[in-house]
């Protein structure tokens, strides 16, 4: 049993300045290079929990794509479902400016139209012991629906995250299809098409509700960055969960981790608000280093009662 991950892998070139970060100038500091990509990182979350996430994906046929199966590999992510082909990894250029904010970027999306080809001939084998599915609903439209059409034939749920919120809108009819989506406030924003950006989290955890009904979507999570994440699902469970304060050094991947986080804890019984504290966990492990990713928990630090390889 396992949560299958669907989405893309990227390869992420960061920049933090030394002191005061100018746009318009040259900024002495440090650049790094991880492996993201919001499906690969939150692969990667959810096996740092001791799970073993199947991860469908696609990689360049290259050294560098070698070495990201390589890691994947290590930290226990089954890549059976990874597939090596030209343009299969985007690329992501950021510059953090000097409080570890996000001050620009530009991205390479990859090429995964193979992924229909996997999920055509193995999307029986993958998806029949699943415990439930997480997908970015950006990764194309026919992809999306394979996925949708198997977890229905098996009965599992799906989880939506998303990486390009102007993708994703233009799909609401997969989102109703799915048991949660996770984004953030400006994402919900588009989505529901109104003004989230000065609302309060007491007052969104209020108006969810009613959008969801009016949008046919089941249930709704939304990151606020530090003031916490706002949940409501069609059911009646809605609410607020704070944010941990730590001191920021990168936040990329802290979403990501947020969604693992949330997944993980919906997928095997917790109720919403449990799910997002678990998430919220995860993602201030994030933000205080510079990988994308969380570093390793057991599912009991978790609240999670999981038997996990290597454990008696």
């Amino acid at each position: 049993m396992a949560i299958v991950v669907v989405g893309a892998v990227f390869v992420d070139v960061k920049g933090f300045p030394h002191d005061l970060y100018l746009p318009t100038g040259r900024n002495a500091g440090d650049v790094e290079i991880v492996h993201g990509g919001v499906g690969r990182n939150v692969a990667e979350d959810i096996a740092n929990v001791e799970l073993r996430p199947i991860f469908l994906s696609a990689v360049d046929d290259t050294a560098q794509g070698e070495e990201v199966l390589r890691k994947l590999k290590k930290h226990k992510v089954n890549t059976d479902y990874v597939r090596s082909v030209p343009d299969g990894m985007g690329m992501w250029l950021a510059v953090f400016d000097n409080t570890g904010d996000l001050a620009g970027s530009v991205s390479k999306r990859p090429a995964m139209d193979v992924l229909t080809q996997v999920l055509d001939e193995q999307g029986d084998e993958i998806f029949r012991n699943a415990d439930s599915v997480v997908i970015e609903v950006d990764v194309g439209s026919d992809i999306v629906k394979r996925v949708l059409d198997l977890a229905e034939k098996y009965r599992i749920p799906v989880y939506g995250v998303v990486a390009n919120m102007g993708i994703a809108i233009q799909r609401r009819d997969f989102l109703q299809r799915m048991a949660c989506f996770v984004c953030n406030q400006a994402e919900a924003g588009i989505l529901f098409v109104t003004d989230y950006d000065d609302i309060a989290p007491e007052e969104l955890a209020e108006d969810l509700p009613q959008r969801l009904e009016s949008a046919n979507i089941p249930s709704i999570v939304v990151t606020m960055g530090s003031r916490g994440a706002v949940y409501a699902s069609r059911d009646g469970e809605r609410g607020f969960f704070p944010a941990e304060h730590v001191k920021v050094r990168d936040t990329t991947g802290a979403g990501d981790a947020f969604c693992a986080g949330v997944v993980i804890g919906l997928t095997y019984g917790k109720p919403m608000r449990d799910a997002v504290e678990i998430g919220t966990r995860l993602a201030a492990s994030v933000i205080k280093v510079s990988e994308n990713v969380c570093p390793r928990f057991r599912p009991k630090e978790l609240g999670l009662d999981l038997e996990v390889e290597g454990e008696e």
